[in-house]
């Protein structure tokens, strides 16, 4: 693979493998990228790269394409797809982020090795794990007014409006509650966790868990199953929850890798 002054080198991930892995169906990759090669790190170490375009993925041309959320998904889509066909063709990947890019593979191999050693202990952290993700949102509260028995007085509606605050804040709790009793159940099951930070709540249907599980491929089974009983327990506490997986382990190889 060789790069030009119009070209950069695009990285989907750092994967182990003894042999070299196969590339035969692989996906085509990123948009306007040639398709995806493998780099030798040493040691049963690849880059999986792509060459792309600098009149595309050059600074100058890429900040304005970030605005356009159809493309960067279909990048987005492109890099995971490469991902997980690496994941189940070799094993363990240490997924890059989106738009990670170097000017020459030169560069992308030497930077790699000089972190050999932090990236050997990522890869024991996930090896044989994958990625699940949850999000639990919380059903809008519905209180009942009292129509039929108005309140004639000021005192009258100060008191209903005050109940309907109550009301709102203990389904909140609630559900708050059966959340964070969800992630831990689920934590037991997993190598490890991520939640990401609960900020306030906004739009309909506000996400009050987002979470990741870093989950052991032997253990996809009883996770899954602990999932499905969680649902009912968190409907009956007025939320609702969406597992999504197995995914690389995005949220797990943190920005050292």
């Amino acid at each position: 693979m060789k790069t030009s002054s119009n070209s950069a080198v695009y990285v989907y991930g750092i994967l182990r493998s003894a042999r070299r892995p196969r590339m035969s169906g692989a996906p085509r990759g990123v948009p306007e990228g040639r398709a995806p090669e493998l780099q030798d790190v040493a040691g049963g170490m690849w880059l999986v790269t792509s060459i792309v375009p600098l009149d595309v993925y050059g600074p100058a041309n890429l900040e304005p394409r970030l605005r356009d959320l159809d493309w960067v998904a279909r990048v987005a889509v492109a890099h995971e797809a490469i991902n997980e066909f690496f994941a189940r063709a070799a094993g363990t990947v240490v997924p890059m982020t989106l738009f990670t890019m170097f000017s020459s593979i030169e560069i992308a191999l030497q930077d790699v090795r000089g972190r050999r050693t932090t990236i050997d202990r990522v890869m024991r952290h996930v090896a044989g794990c994958e990625e699940w993700a949850i999000r639990v949102t919380r059903r809008p509260v519905v209180v009942d007014t009292g129509r039929s028995s108005r309140p004639t007085t000021g005192a009258g509606f100060l008191k209903a409006q005050k109940a309907a605050r109550d009301a709102t804040a203990s389904a909140r709790s609630a559900a708050l509650d059966a959340a964070d009793a969800a992630f831990e159940r689920l934590k037991r099951m997993s190598k490890d966790a991520r939640r990401r930070h609960r900020g306030p709540e906004s739009g309909t249907t506000p996400p009050i868990l987002e979470a990741a599980f870093l989950v052991r491929q032997g253990a996809r089974t009883k996770f899954k199953a602990e999932a499905r009983r969680q649902a009912p327990i968190l409907a009956k506490a007025g939320a609702d929850v969406a597992l999504t997986g197995p995914w690389p382990a995005y949220s797990f190889v943190g920005e050292e890798a």
